[in-house]
Formats: C-alpha cells, structure tokens, sequence
C-alpha cells in the first residue's frame, strides 16, 4: 500500500468517527407492538389514565398519524419506553416529538421526560428525578409554555425565559437541540423560537460576580438630587382645614336636640385647602450620584464547561395530568442529527393542512347536523303548540253543548 494511503488513512477514519450520526430512538406507534415497548406505571396512590393508539377524530393520514392519545379525563397518565443508554459527551443531542391537542386542553401536560437507567418503570411518577423535561404545558389563560428543565446536581432548573407553546387543536412538532458548547435552540415546526447559552439561560451556577461584603457607601456620599430651598417659608394663609362644616346645610324640622343630640352640619371637602405645606426643591449642589455596590469575584462561582452534557440517558416518559383528555402524541425522536429532525419535522404543513381540511368538513358536517335537529325541534314545537290549541277548542265546544 502506498505510503501517503497509510498516512491519511488514519485521519479519514477519524473523520467518518465524527460526522457518523446515530439515532438512539424513534418511535411513530405504526402497530400494536408499542404495548410491548411502553410500561406503565404502577404507582401506589394514582388513578392512572390509559393510553390507546390512535389518529384522533380528524388527521391527514388515518395510519400514519396514529400516536399515542390520552383517553380518560381527569388523570394522571405515566408511561416510558427503554431505549440503549447513550451519553451526549461531545455531541448535539436532539429530543423532537409532535403534540396534538385536538380536545382544546384546558389545563394538561404535553411535555416528556428523559431518564437515567435507574428509573424503575413501574414506579414512574411526579418526583421520580429526571434529566431532562421537555415540551408544551396548558393551564388557563395564564399558563401556556413550553418547558425546559435540566437536572443539575440533582437540582431540577428551570429556563429563566418565558417561552409560549401552541394552544390550537393542531398537530406540533416541539425539537430541543442542546449542543457541546453548551448552546441550546428549541424550535416548534422546524422554526426556531428560543436560543442561547444554558448558563446564561439557567441558573445552574452562582453568579460570577457579587456584591462586595466589605464596601458601604460613605457616610457623606450624598445622593439627593434635589433639596428643600432652605430660604422658602410657608405663606402665613397657607392651613386650612381639609373640611369644614357645610355651608348649605340646615338642621331638618323635626330634629330633636333631646332625641337626637346636638346637630351638627356634614363636612364636605375646604375649597382653600392646600394640603401639605412642601419647601421648593433646589438642585443639589452636593449630589454625587447614585451610589453603585461595588463588586467582587465570586469565591463560589467555579466554571462548568459540560453544563450540555449527560453522562446517561436510557428512558422517555409521559408523566402528565390532563383534565380533560384527547391529546395525541406521536413522532417520538431522540438522536445526535440535526439534519434528520429537521427533514422528519418538515412533513408538520402537509399534516396540519389535512387536519384542517377534514376539521372543516367535520364541523360542516356537524353544523348541518344541528340545523337539522333545530328545524326538528321547532316543528315539534309547532305541532305540540297546534295540538294544545285543537285540545283547548274542542274542550271549549263540549261545554258550550252542555
């Protein structure tokens, strides 16, 4: 073999070593077969709801649309699928999954949750520690995000950023890239919607600089911008009262100062008042400005350069409550490819604009339905009215006989 083949071997190999991608899981519930894959919790002291396989009540592809939806209202819902333990070290890690809320949520997760393998299955629930939360949350009005949630230290934190899920009936692809030089994006339908540097963006370090415990302002640092003129006096007219006795009253003709008292006139509000007396403000001569902490290095802040990474990741989870159900999951993907998220998410316009098409037809469809049922009930109506009238007429006529 040639020398310069031998040479630059080696560095090819490494090469292909870093572009090389993987795809640690991907799950689109084409069959049956996920009741083998996804363990439900057993948790003691939870009603759990059941997950069924389904495409919900309007889609764009019947079987290629079938996810996972929430059948039950009012429950919790803890399911989670084994995957082969991976570590992000050095690499991008993607977590994107599609939610549709076709029931309108009101008040419902929809995000999921990363494991380590150390989870017991069987045992998921709301305090189980996790990695990673991710996705959108509906509560109300108020509540519509989308959450970001890294474990740290075994501390849960979350993004210091408010970042607005979609709250239609539509199917949404939610990608969360976090990336080795600790940067992260989400985006929803391949569009980016938030960025940034993860410890800029949580509080997972103390703050590298803090006010200097030794410093206190000077005791003759003066920070009034303005001060009394000291040669202003208060006018000779200046109080008066705030009220004074109505001068339109009079005592009524039937008082009785014996009965009642002795009467006195209502207050109503002294035209002349002035309130409080205040001396004319000069500009200070002294002022300083405002008087600024100076600040210190933090002694407690210590530099993580792998705030990204996660030394083990082996299990997803939907651990949600939903109050009332019909949320479909589906699209389930966890890999180190931007690229090919990207390309799968990209498939969202054509699936919204078939779940739109046969929304509409649906609700056309249903609008007619109930004109149909209004015209029955007002024909009714009017027959019921026609034969009470013929009731009360023949009644009539039987007594005029007698």
């Amino acid at each position: 073999m040639d020398s310069w083949i031998i040479k630059i071997l080696p560095i090819l190999l490494f090469t292909f070593e870093i572009v090389k991608s993987e795809i640690y899981l991907e799950d689109n519930f084409k069959d049956d077969t996920w009741e083998n894959l996804w363990i439900y919790s057993k948790h003691p002291g939870k009603e759990f709801g059941k997950f069924v396989r389904s495409s919900g009540r309007f889609y764009s592809d019947e079987n290629v649309d079938k996810g996972l939806q929430t059948s039950q209202d009012a429950r919790f819902y803890a399911v989670s699928r084994k995957f082969e333990p991976f570590s992000n070290e050095n690499k991008n890690l993607v977590i994107q999954f599609s939610v549709k809320h076709e029931q309108n949520i009101d008040c419902g997760g929809g995000y999921v949750k990363i494991f380590d393998c150390s989870l017991d299955q069987t045992d998921m629930h709301g305090e189980s520690p996790y990695e990673i939360m991710f996705g959108p949350d509906i509560c109300g009005p108020g509540t519509k995000k989308v959450h970001v949630i890294f474990s740290y230290k075994g501390k849960n934190h979350l993004i210091n950023k408010d970042i607005r899920c979609k709250d239609d009936v539509y199917t949404h692809f939610y990608t969360l890239i976090v990336k080795p030089d600790n940067t992260y994006e989400v985006l929803i339908d391949n569009e980016k919607i938030e960025s940034g540097n993860l410890e800029n963006d949580w509080e997972f370090l103390p703050p590298k600089k803090i006010k200097d415990p030794n410093a206190k302002k000077p005791e003759d640092w003066d920070d009034r911008p303005t001060i009394p003129d000291p040669d202003d006096t208060k006018p000779s007219d200046w109080d008066k009262p705030e009220y004074i006795p109505d001068p339109d009253a009079s005592k009524p003709e039937d008082w009785d100062d014996e009965m009642d008292g002795e009467w006195e006139p209502p207050m109503v509000d002294n035209p002349d008042y002035k309130g409080e007396w205040q001396p004319r403000q000069l500009d200070n001569p002294d002022y300083k400005g405002a008087w600024e902490h100076p600040e210190i290095e933090n002694p407690e802040y210590v530099p993580d350069g792998n705030l990204y990474l996660r030394k083990e990741l082996c299990i997803i989870g939907f651990d949600l409550w939903q109050v009332k159900s019909g949320t479909v999951f589906d699209n389930v993907l966890i890999t180190d490819d931007i690229e090919e998220a990207f390309k799968k998410a990209s498939a969202i316009k054509d699936i919204q604009s078939g779940e739109k098409k046969m929304k509409e037809a649906l609700d056309e469809e249903q609008r007619k339905k109930d004109e149909e049922e209004a015209k029955k009930n007002a024909d009714k109506d009017e027959d019921d009215e026609k034969d009470e009238d013929e009731a009360d007429e023949a009644q009539s006529n039987d007594h005029d006989e007698l």
